[in-house]
């Protein structure tokens, strides 16, 4: 899921919000590592063992679910709070597309998470139905396996407030003028952290990252397998790296890409005031090369005008949305797609020199909302309750506004692209009504084999230092560093130093060994095609 412009865009009603209701359940105590015999351990092991007998019921996907066959769907359950298994379940939507090679070149299931918190991974399966190049030989040799984590999609949803409510548009302006400014963001990230609690109150306590890794043990087991194939991206990482922790002995083979920083002092608040001054950075090298390409853009020649135009098509919205939708909340939430993925460089780029030109039209279908996709909406809004809920359940913030208004004053003036809108989407958190938690200390454990992590130098979402900090905590992993690069999700790049290793690790289990650093994948080229952001297939992210 990528993230909000800001939190005056936050909030959902999910249909189906089957858990809504009192907060009266009693949180599992997620975040230590599993001690044998603990109540967690023991809850864990008997999901599994029911898991793996009653296995999955593989179907035709329902036609709803936009999943074509022969792409199968199921249901595996699970319980709500694992100290507590013969208590309250859900069922956790899974997903699969058998693989391609003989059985003599079969290696089981490949589980993936695509990021968020928030989102799903139900796509995966269709890099084997669409022949994906990157991905072939490895489908060759592992059923590709999707999930929608807990509160997401088709498991078990949640939601904060509703769905057309939430996309309503234009909302204020993330940065803020005034003392009043900052009062009305407080009170909004006040309701909707209530709007969590009223709507999907009994499921909310259990929304953490240890309890969606240990939901990841219970597909293992369903799916069969002993021990646990996995690639995640962005939090995706971060969920990778809690289950290795939680269940050493049961990882076969974990690639995580574009990496969170695991450790407890990061997770989440600090976390996410590094993210805006690499936004920053990103920011710098896209306005680069727009400038670079002055030629076709006619945006500015200078990264320095590039900035100059950027503020004042802010200034523009600010003053009179445009096309009655698009204020500076909207712009931030548009444009942030350039410093996450650089595929889509030319793409805003395009729809940036449209408006110049007089065309508005680009830039309200991409950056406005659309009321009329009401499914879309409930998605959205429905990602954005799992983002919330995860990160402000998984560990303690800070309850005083005294410390937030600080620390984002600060960074806002070296780094003013998204400081203010990061700040308002996870506010929440310090007025969060539910028990929050201690973060699982990531480390090798009994048993861990070696884990490849991949990451670019200059990603924005999750800056370099974090994928140090996890190769430091797993002995044995090995990293690739793509330098003078910073595209999010980096083994969806066609870099063959990069691709060919990933297809080595999943296919033989070996890595280099040394870590090593690859050069760049190749720079985006300009491009005057009309092509819409909101239409591409993106990965969902942290």
């Amino acid at each position: 899921m990528r993230k909000s412009a800001a939190l005056g865009a936050a909030g959902t009603l999910v249909s189906g919000a089957l858990l809504a209701g009192a907060i009266t359940a009693t949180p599992a105590q997620a975040g230590e590592q599993h001690q044998r015999g603990s109540a967690e351990a023991r809850g864990v092991a008997t999901a599994a063992a029911r898991a793996a007998k009653k296995g999955i019921d593989w179907q035709d996907c329902p036609a709803d679910w936009n999943l074509k066959s022969p792409v199968q769907c199921g249901y595996v359950t699970v319980p709500v709070d694992y100290a507590r298994p013969n208590g309250r379940t859900i069922k956790i939507a899974v997903d699969r597309a058998r693989s391609t090679g003989g059985k003599e070149q079969r290696q089981g299931s490949l589980l993936y998470n695509p990021g968020g918190p928030g989102g799903s991974g139900m796509k995966f399966p269709n890099r084997i139905t669409t022949k994906n190049p990157l991905w072939a030989k490895t489908a060759k040799a592992y059923d590709f396996v999707g999930f929608d984590p807990r509160g997401v999609g088709h498991s078990a949803p949640i939601s904060c407030m509703d769905p057309q409510e939430f996309v309503k548009a234009p909302k204020a302006d993330p940065v803020p003028d005034s003392e009043a400014d900052k009062r009305a963001q407080r009170k909004l990230a006040k309701q909707y952290a209530d709007g969590c609690a009223e709507r999907s109150g009994r499921l909310l306590p259990h929304m953490t990252t240890a309890n969606t890794a240990r939901d990841i043990d219970v597909i293992r087991a369903a799916l069969g397998e002993k021990k646990l194939n996995y690639l995640g991206v962005s939090y995706g990482t971060y969920l990778g790296a809690v289950y290795a922790t939680l269940f050493p002995g049961h990882v076969r083979r974990m690639l995580v890409d574009s990496v969170v920083d695991p450790s407890r002092e990061k997770v989440w608040y600090q976390a996410n005031l590094d993210q805006d001054i690499a936004f920053e950075t990103r920011w710098g090298d896209w306005k680069k090369w727009v400038a670079k390409n002055d030629a076709t853009y006619h945006i500015g020649d200078t990264p320095e005008k590039v900035q100059a135009s950027w503020e004042k098509l802010r200034a523009t919205a600010k003053k009179k949305p445009i096309g009655g939708v698009v204020g500076p909340a909207e712009l931030t939430g548009y444009f942030q797609n350039a410093p996450y993925y650089d595929d889509v460089w030319a793409s805003i780029a395009q729809v940036w020199s449209a408006y110049r030109a007089g065309d508005s039209k680009p830039l309200v279908e991409n950056a406005g909302p659309n009321l009329k996709d009401t499914a879309g909406n409930i998605s959205a809004e429905n990602g954005n309750a799992v983002y919330t809920a995860v990160e402000c359940t998984d560990t303690k913030w800070p309850t005083s506004w005294r410390t937030w208004d600080r620390d984002n004053t600060r960074i806002h003036q070296r780094a003013p692209f998204m400081t203010w809108s990061n700040a308002w989407m996870n506010l929440p958190c310090a007025t969060w009504p539910v028990k929050q938690q201690r973060p699982v200390d990531v480390k090798t454990g009994k048993g861990l084999p070696n884990v490849l992590i991949v990451q670019s130098v200059r990603d924005a979402a999750t800056p370099y230092g974090g994928a140090v900090e996890l190769h430091r905590r797993l002995k044995g992993s090995r990293m690739i560093t793509e330098r003078d690069a910073g595209s999010h999700g980096v083994t969806g790049e066609v870099n063959p130093c990069i691709n060919k290793r990933v297809d080595t690790y999943f296919l033989t289990g070996k890595t280099d060994a040394k870590d090593v650093t690859c050069a760049p994948h190749a720079t985006p080229k300009p491009s005057t095609a009309k092509a819409l952001v909101g239409a591409l297939d993106l990965p969902a992210v942290h």
